[in-house]
């Protein structure tokens, strides 16, 4: 078996046990992805009761429908994640209208604009924590650390060239999150990716 099908076998696994209503499967799949909804809603939401709703939200709808997952669509840590991040865009969009609708200011051009950049951020912040280390490392080091590729290379041990790609590939999917957090976005499977 191919070491990628280990990942996906686990996920088809998880979602039976779920089907069958086994309760420690709940707080397995709890312990390995409850930090990263409740991160991904945080970065939504700016707000740590809210992100602690839509973890609990999150989790409940996993449980009451774990059919809902379909294996031949990607990762279980992908759907999670996408679902985490629909329904943190959705209750700011809710909380945004409500605020927009009480204030009388502002426009819904604006609050759109808003929701987009949470969104955007938050599928940034996914992407990055998913690639892989060295990809992950060396955008780090040039980012944070405002090295160049020379320096980066210096840093990791790794040749000039190897330094460049891991940086240009590192950008090339880091680009992805404004694409992918448009409504339509080309290239999504349907029900993971997008705007909510």
């Amino acid at each position: 078996m191919a070491k990628s099908d280990a990942p996906l076998r686990w996920d088809r696994k998880m979602q039976q046990r779920l089907a069958r209503g086994e309760a420690a499967a709940l707080g397995e799949l709890y312990d390995r992805f409850a930090s990263l909804v409740h991160g991904l809603a945080h970065r939504v939401l700016g707000e740590e009761r809210a992100a602690d709703r839509i973890t609990r939200d999150v989790f409940a709808y996993v449980w009451e429908h774990p059919d809902a997952y379909d294996p031949r669509q990607g990762p279980l840590r992908t759907w999670v994640a996408t679902l985490a991040h629909r329904l943190a865009v959705q209750r700011l969009r809710a909380t945004e209208t409500a605020a927009l609708a009480r204030s009388g200011t502002g426009t819904t051009e604006e609050l759109e604009a808003r929701v987009r950049h949470a969104s955007v951020a938050a599928r940034a912040d996914y992407i990055v924590q998913s690639m892989p280390a060295p990809l992950r490392a060396a955008l780090e080091l040039a980012y944070f650390q405002r090295r160049d590729y020379r320096q980066t290379a210096v840093d990791l041990g790794v040749t000039e060239d190897e330094a460049r790609r891991r940086l240009r590939l590192g950008l090339q999917l880091l680009s992805t999150a404004r694409d992918a957090a448009s409504p339509g976005a080309p290239g999504a499977p349907p029900g993971y990716g997008g705007a909510a």
